[in-house]
């Protein structure tokens, strides 16, 4: 098989560049491809033999799994990787995203010295153009991070991109971005190169070979049926590229992958009268919407229209992709674009307009990751037009997930299980990628929001809440209200406002924040994913006690805050669990836990017990009733006495609200201020929130947004799942061991882990900093994501910010390591270790001192004191 392979790729060598692929050239003939026996069986099979498939089958050959069996129904790389510009870019906005993309430069590196296979590697450097000051301070954002993680970039000026581009027009330019490791490559040879490795360790790879379905019994992948016979196989890898969408429904139980296909165009022009060096940088210009880097002495260059044109809405129609019919018109805008950047273009000579498919998905961000409805049965698609840049720790990623069970770094933002089929449909996917591709290159600035496929999930409440201001974000296809604006504001300039500075809607969730704290108020929660877990012995109980971390042997009506860990310790959900009765469990997690929530408790139960567990999530509408006088409309309602006395905190019951019965009221908030939240069937809805407002005009009620919940939440330093907690971050990590039973002698998952870590002590400590010196009004507002430095050097990244209004100063969480001087090796973080340091910020280049903080640490809210007044010594570490 490896000589055959070999054979493939002397004759599919390919300099940079489409055109010089053979046509009708093949590995084999037709009939040579029928007369190809597969084998019976195999470990696993990829599907796809793009620069996706290949990668995966390298990386699992390289941990070790040889048994693999790779089929591409065309020839190997001629699908969409064989039309890739081949620019390896690693200026990414995401943390998970930098690392794949620097894994992925350093990886096409050395394959040629690996297998001898000349992949066109040439490290050019990459300049990202900055036309606008908001641009300038989105590339330092990006160029913080880099650096942090070892990546050489800086921030350079006009006059030094001329100088590395003396083609360029700079008169526009405010600044820019230089990474001068970035490189080109040939995206068909890289893939040529991993497949050859591949098959030289053992992987089996056939080509001209369909993939019809996936045989599934039990919710587990047993086989693949293909035009050449049946494989028997444990694990099916889906990367499919173009037609991951149609092959996921293709299976007798469908596995949703929500992605869709644009034209994507490049030009490509005969080399200038001065031929461009090889190692010319390749050009960004994200305002002018255009990408430009050296192709054999000319240029190629593409870019991200505003209207995208969506293709293969109606499914499969194509073995191998073709080049696509050229449109000059909708390209102009972007011709247009790039002769005002290289104004030397205007004569230079176009060889072709290049016109080839990009796949998209609904949040800009790849797919990885196992099904939750299928076990064994993995994806890797959806590249958003960067398939070569992450294809390299994409597959390392996904192989080192299929082999140990979990990948080594965290990557919940590409996690397939972060949809759910709601993303599925057709008509949402296609609208979405119209507007996902054109903001591959828009500014986008902190809590922006997705414009089309919006009033997926709503609650019955929307539109009441609509009528009295609400403005809206998306999470998980549920709307949820961010803040409500009065009718004295000027709805049109705020939702127009874009800005790394002072929001406009500061003022507005400053007076939601201050009622939650004097008075009383409203949040609709509905989007929060709830389950109930019932049992008709005690079953229920036995198995959440091994799923969960806390001890829920507790009496009925009492509530505990619990984690559900992996083996590592890490969260894999972070929840709170109500015990109903004594064979039921009422359990209420992150909304973008549904499916990945759901999907592990059913990996985890046992196949034929008695155990029932059912997503409610759409029968109750949650409201969180916040504040002081949160008692007093409860009583009136209920007629009950609702005092810590009579019910007390942490405490679930079932009464009546209004006229309606049966309302699950917790006194509990998400945020550390007193309050309840309300769980109330839904015809109930509107009829309880009616009385909640009309009873609590006397103590000024009004309704408020998840912008308010964050600040709440943050300045009393609480963790969300999904932002500060992840796969990857241990409840000793993040002061948590008190929600832990490890002085129990019960075992769950993750305990041996915990238990090991106590003995070691942890290597990252979940920290609070208060920023000291940073002006609200003037300066740079902090988001997510800033690099966190201890003495000068860095220790870590933000995970979350907000600002404190209680405080009245920003307020930053995120993790502090502790990284040796000699070696870089992380070390033991002990709280000494924290409360020792002098601490900075780096808000987009510019450092903010900062005082740290552990959790937990006596509350400076039980009344309002102005910043002048706050000792912050009032903080104690533990």
């Amino acid at each position: 098989m490896f000589y055959r392979l070999l054979s493939i790729v002397r004759q599919q060598r390919v300099s940079p560049g489409w055109q010089n692929w053979p046509s009708a050239r093949s590995s084999t003939s037709a009939a040579e491809a029928h007369s190809i026996a597969l084998p019976a069986q195999a470990q696993v099979v990829i599907c796809g033999g793009g620069i996706m498939g290949t990668s995966v089958a390298y990386h699992l050959s390289k941990l070790g799994w040889k048994d693999i069996v790779l089929l591409e129904q065309g020839r190997l790389a001629a699908g969409s990787t064989r039309f890739c510009a081949g620019i390896l870019s690693t200026a990414r906005h995401l943390t998970i995203e930098q690392k794949m993309a620097d894994y992925s430069n350093k990886l096409c590196h050395q394959l040629e010295q690996e297998t001898g296979i000349q992949t066109g590697y040439v490290r050019t450097g990459s300049i990202s153009l900055a036309q606008t000051q908001d641009r300038l301070i989105s590339l330092k954002r990006i160029n913080s991070r880099l650096n942090v993680m070892g990546i050489p970039s800086e921030i350079i000026s006009p006059k030094k991109v001329a100088e590395l581009h003396p083609l360029l027009n700079v008169h526009d330019l405010v600044g820019a971005m230089h990474v001068p490791e970035d490189a080109v490559v040939s995206s068909a040879d890289v893939a040529l190169a991993l497949a050859s490795a591949a098959s030289q360790n053992g992987v089996q790879i056939y080509d001209r070979t369909t993939v019809l379905h996936v045989i599934v019994k039990k919710d587990q992948v047993t086989g693949v049926e293909t035009d050449k016979g049946q494989i028997d196989c444990q694990y099916f890898v889906n990367c499919a590229g173009q037609w991951a969408y149609e092959l996921g429904l293709s299976n007798e139980e469908p596995v949703s992958i929500p992605l869709h296909a644009c034209e994507h165009f490049y030009l490509l022009t005969r080399p200038l009268e001065t031929p461009l060096q090889s190692n010319t940088p390749t050009i960004v210009d994200a305002d002018g919407r255009i990408y430009i880097r050296n192709w054999q002495g000319g240029i190629l260059s593409g870019g991200f229209e505003k209207n995208p044109k969506p293709i293969f809405t109606e499914g499969k129609n194509q073995l191998e992709i073709q080049n696509l019919q050229e449109d000059w018109d909708h390209f102009e805008p972007l011709l247009s674009s790039l002769l005002r950047r290289m104004p030397q273009l205007e004569a230079l000579e176009i060889m072709k307009l290049v016109n080839c498919p990009e796949t998209f998905t609904p949040d800009m961000r790849c797919i990885m990751g196992e099904s939750p409805t299928v076990q064994g049965y993995f994806v890797l698609a959806g590249m958003n037009s960067a398939g070569l840049s992450f294809s390299g720790g994409a597959g390392k990623y996904l192989a080192e997930w299929m082999v140990y069970g979990y990948p080594s770094e965290n990557v919940w933002e590409l996690d397939l299980k972060r949809f759910g089929a709601l993303q599925s449909s057709r008509t949402f996917l296609r609208h979405r990628v119209m507007e996902v591709m054109p903001l591959l290159y828009d500014l986008k600035v902190p809590r922006w929001d997705f414009q089309t496929g919006r009033q997926l999930r709503t609650s019955p409440l929307y539109d009441r809440l609509d009528a009295q201001g609400a403005r809206w974000m998306e999470k998980h296809g549920f709307e949820r209200p961010k803040y409500f604006v009065p009718p004295d504001k000027d709805l049109l300039a705020l939702e127009q406002s874009k800005t790394f500075y002072k929001p406009d809607w500061f003022d507005i969730v400053e007076s939601e924040v201050k009622c939650c704290k004097e008075a009383v108020c409203v949040i609709d929660m509905s989007s929060f994913t709830k389950f109930e877990i019932t049992s008709t012995g005690d079953q229920a109980l036995e198995i959440l006690q091994y799923l969960f971390s806390n001890d829920l042997d507790v009496p009925v009506g009492h509530i505990v805050h619990t984690g559900m860990l992996n083996e590592s310790g890490g969260y894999e959900n972070d929840c709170s669990i109500a015990r109903i009765n004594k064979r039921s469990f009422f359990m209420i997690s992150p909304t973008d836990q549904q499916v990945h929530c759901w999907s592990w408790l059913k990996k985890h139960m046992p196949k034929d017990s008695n155990l029932l567990l059912e997503d409610v999530s759409w029968k109750y509408t949650a409201l969180n009733l916040i504040g002081p006088r949160a008692v007093d409309v409860l009583s009136e309602l209920s007629y009950a006495p609702m005092t810590p006395d009579h019910f007390p905190s942490l405490f679930c019951k079932e009464m009546s609200v209004g006229y309606a019965n049966g309302i699950r009221v917790m006194s509990m908030t998400h945020t550390g201020e007193p309050g309840f939240m309300l769980y109330i069937p839904i015809e109930y809805a509107l009829h309880v929130y009616n009385e909640v407002m009309n009873v609590g005009q006397k103590y000024g009620i009004r309704n408020a947004g998840y912008y308010a919940l964050r600040s709440l939440r943050i300045e009393k330093f609480f963790a969300f799942w999904g932002q500060d907690l992840n796969t990857c971050t241990t409840p000793l990590e993040c002061g948590r061991e008190f929600r832990v039973k490890l002085e129990k002698g019960m075992d769950f998952i993750g305990r041996d882990a915990l238990l090991q870590q106590k003995q070691n002590g942890v290597y990252k400590r979940f920290t609070m900093f208060i920023l000291d010196d940073h002006d609200t009004d003037l300066d740079l507002w902090p988001w997510w994501g800033e690099p966190i430095y201890r003495n000068g050097r860095y220790v870590g990244k933000t995970t979350s910010s907000a600002y404190s209004f209680t405080l009245e100063r920003h307020v930053c969480l995120g993790f502090v390591h502790n990284f040796s001087e000699d070696t870089g090796e992380e070390q033991v973080v002990t709280a000494d270790f924290i409360n020792r340091g002098e601490y900075e910020i780096d808000i987009a280049g510019h450092r903010f001192q900062a005082k740290a903080k552990l959790y937990p640490f006596s509350s400076l809210f039980t009344h309002k004191r102005r910043k002048d007044d706050v000792e912050l010594s009032d903080f104690h570490g533990k």
